[in-house]
């Protein structure tokens, strides 16, 4: 039996041990009542119903994603995956709750790059210093047409010491994408002490407030965060991914309905 085939089979168990322990009249408001009084340490954002009879998914904070019975007596950890597809629903939802708002973005605080007729648009968290940022621009970035690129500077200090000395330099120069490309590109550091205000702290604190804690780290025109150096070709789908629509308060009515 395989990793994923055991998992299935662990979970199956769990789930039917606690759908059958649920008492009549569950309701997404009453599991959310029970994991606050149990969790009173934990902020649940959310609880809706899964396609598991008697299952609840609940989100603590911005997007933890973990499962309980109608009680609260049970808490299952992990993927839920749905076995007809080989998907986790776990992951899909995470992803869901990972978007943002492109539009709302501070692209002034950003290094704009437009490339071809920069129809497309994407922002990226970097930082100077860091060598996945490097391999996303050398493999990646620079392949890319008719995109706009906006660079927010992040530098992770614990990691990398020189980071904010430099990140300070390329936003100080007269062209800052010029500055950008040259260094993370060629290593080349632009002249200059750096002793311009930069954004670099309002950065900081947009990327707290949409928890990125690493880079590189890429948001799409449709609100899809992704973290890593992935290829050209994954990079060209997401760009030309449309936005989700946003779900009507009648779906949203049905989807909080226990599952039958």
């Amino acid at each position: 039996m395989n990793f994923i085939a055991k998992r299935i089979a662990a979970a199956s168990v769990g789930f039917a041990l606690a759908a059958c322990a649920n008492a009549a009249g569950e309701s997404p408001a009453s599991v959310k009542a029970a994991m606050e009084k149990k969790f009173p340490q934990r902020p649940v954002s959310s609880v809706r119903a899964t396609p598991v009879k008697g299952i609840y998914e609940v989100v603590l904070g911005a997007k933890q994603v973990v499962y309980t019975d109608a009680k609260a007596e049970y808490l299952f950890v992990g993927d839920m995956i749905q076995v007809g597809t080989r998907t986790s629903l776990t992951e899909a939802r995470v992803r869901e709750l990972s978007r943002t708002d492109f539009s709302a973005l501070p692209l002034d605080k950003a290094i704009k790059e437009v490339r071809g007729n920069g129809a497309r648009k994407v922002a990226v968290f970097s930082d100077p210093d860091c060598p996945f940022c490097k391999k996303l621009e050398r493999d990646t970035i620079t392949k890319l047409d008719n995109v706009t690129v906006y660079t927010f500077l992040m530098p992770l200090a614990q990691l990398h010491p020189d980071a904010a000395r430099k990140s300070s330099v390329i936003w100080c120069a007269s062209d800052r994408q010029k500055a950008w490309s040259n260094w993370i590109l060629d290593g080349k550091l632009a002249e200059g002490d750096g002793s311009c205000a930069t954004p670099l702290t309002e950065i900081a604190a947009l990327a707290e407030k949409l928890d990125i804690n690493g880079t590189p780290a890429m948001v799409f025109e449709n609100g899809e965060l992704v973290s890593g150096a992935i290829e050209a070709k994954e990079f060209e789908a997401k760009l030309n991914s449309k936005p989700t629509p946003k779900p009507t308060s009648e779906s949203k009515s049905k989807e909080a309905q226990p599952a039958g």
